[in-house]
């Protein structure tokens, strides 16, 4: 009490004003918070009225309706009532359009409209201003510079790496399954689909399945894959400023350290070897450069090298992209196969009269195996690798039923809701590899594994090239099915994964 008297009158009076003047700043703050809250749902409410959707709140959206790891699910069972497209909500002022059509499909991915940044800008801590994240000139300015390294000539010698990578997960699946025949398979193969694009994309000369090392890495990226999606779906954690606090946020940054502490040492290791003037005169002489040659020796239009920033966006996002979307794939179908024997039977005995029993697989192989094929397609349509991505529309657009929206709006591409929809396949639901057979009529983009349009998978190539070698070799060696107590529940993240795991008996073939 006697402090507080002995504090001037004056100075008591002057923290009073200053206290009155925070809080009528904060009120303003509030209330043009508050208007543009309500300006900006107007005018989402305006922008979408063309399209119904399911009843909302006004400020928690379709949140109710969206239960934790279920959305996919919400998705399809509101297929019948909205059959091309309709509005979700996330919140009171944040909506986009989620799209299911193959004719809507074919008419976004026909224009070039860039990345959603609410959407991707999370994945930017992670991977930078890569491929994936650019947009404009500077994203078909990288993309020409990597398409090289996509050519048919480079890829058919990766077939012997990948088939050594396959190879060295099976030896361990033989061995741990004298212990128990039941495996977890996405850890697995994920460490074998990293191993495949460090000795493919990065000229990796050993095998990282050997150690324990790339183990750290491969659950940093599945811990962001969670992170970066229920960052998006929180409306508290939009703000950098204000994740960076949570522990969500300290947690994403630790994983961030640690994916970017791999990717960091696979270019100082290039870049070791760059400086010995044999190795960079036996780069010279190549007549095509693997993906990390390109991007060191890579000038552009203005004669200047990439920066370390944009070379490392290019490998963190390589390294992700090359592995993880692969393993899922991989995964996903190898479970397909596993619940449907007599596919896998017939799988096998087509690899079995391709390759006999000396189990190596070449580059001529992969077009002699069209039963295989087609049952890796309708695999990849009931569990496309990446479920959705994102568009925001840079002019107006007129869908051809008419419906139009305007310039701003996000478009969300649901593959996983397109691939399910019965308006566009019959019995969705049942596994049919003869969807695909030759000669099998479908809309061009009713099956979309790797997206469409100029904006495409640039390594889809390389990718099924990946899914056939590993089927097949797995094929010839082990018996799949599937185990009864844990059925994989599959959830959107970056890629679509299980929420419990994807567990099969595996058995191996005498």
């Amino acid at each position: 009490m006697s402090v507080f008297m002995s504090i001037p009158t004056g100075v008591l009076g002057g923290i009073a004003g200053v206290l009155q003047v925070i809080s009528l700043l904060s009120l303003v703050l509030l209330l043009f918070k508050v208007a543009q809250f309500y300006l900006h749902r107007q005018w989402l409410l305006k922008a979408l009225q063309q399209f119904p959707s399911p009843p909302s709140h006004w400020l928690f959206g379709h949140n109710r309706e969206f239960q934790k790891n279920e959305e996919l699910q919400q998705f399809l069972k509101w297929i019948d009532k909205f059959p091309c497209a309709f509005p979700r909500w996330l919140w009171g002022s944040n909506a986009f359009l989620s799209v299911y059509d193959p004719d809507y499909m074919k008419t976004i991915l026909g224009r070039s409209d860039p990345k959603s940044i609410d959407a991707y800008g999370f994945l930017r801590p992670w991977i930078g201003n890569g491929l994936l994240l650019l947009n404009g000139q500077a994203w078909f300015q990288h993309r020409r510079m990597l398409t090289p390294a996509f050519h048919y000539d480079i890829l058919k010698p990766y077939v012997g790496l990948m088939a050594n990578s396959v190879q060295i997960m099976l030896d361990k699946w033989e061995k741990r399954i004298t212990q128990d025949p039941y495996l977890e398979l996405f850890e697995h193969v994920s460490l074998m689909t990293l191993d495949t694009i460090m000795k493919c994309a990065f000229s990796y000369q050993h095998s990282i399945q050997l150690g324990r090392n790339s183990h750290s890495y491969i659950q940093a990226v599945g811990n962001l894959s969670n992170l970066v999606f229920s960052r998006m779906r929180n409306a508290f954690y939009q703000n950098d400023v204000i994740y960076r606090m949570t522990p969500d946020g300290r947690s994403a940054h630790h994983a961030c350290q640690i994916a970017h502490k791999h990717t960091d040492q696979v270019i100082k290791q290039r870049k070791a070897h760059l400086q010995n003037e044999i190795e960079l005169e036996n780069i010279r002489k190549k007549r095509h450069l693997d993906f990390l040659d390109i991007l060191l020796c890579a000038k552009m239009e203005n004669g200047s090298s990439l920066s370390n920033e944009d070379l490392r966006a290019e490998v963190d996002t390589f390294m992700f992209e090359g592995h993880d979307t692969t393993a899922s794939g991989i995964s996903w179908i190898l479970y397909a196969l596993a619940m449907h024997p007599k596919h896998q039977q017939s799988c096998r005995e087509e690899i079995q009269s391709l390759l006999g029993d000396r189990a190596i697989i070449t580059w001529d192989h992969l077009d002699q195996m069209p039963y295989t094929t087609m049952c890796i397609k309708e695999a990849l349509r009931i569990y496309p690798p990446v479920p959705i991505v994102s568009r925001v529309l840079s002019k107006p657009i007129t869908f051809p039923d008419g419906r139009s929206l305007p310039k701003g709006i996000t478009v969300s591409l649901n593959f996983h809701t397109l691939h399910h929809n019965p308006k566009v396949w019959s019995n969705p639901e049942v596994f049919d590899p003869f969807r695909f057979a030759p000669g099998a009529v479908q809309h061009s983009h009713a099956f979309l594994p790797f997206s469409g349009g100029s904006r495409n998978c640039i390594g889809k190539q390389f990718a099924m090239n990946e899914l056939k070698v590993a089927v097949a070799l797995t094929l010839l060696r082990f018996e799949l099915s599937p185990d009864p107590t844990r059925v994989p529940i599959p959830i959107s993240r970056v890629v679509l994964r299980s929420l419990n795991g994807i567990y099969l008996h595996v058995k191996k073939l005498h």
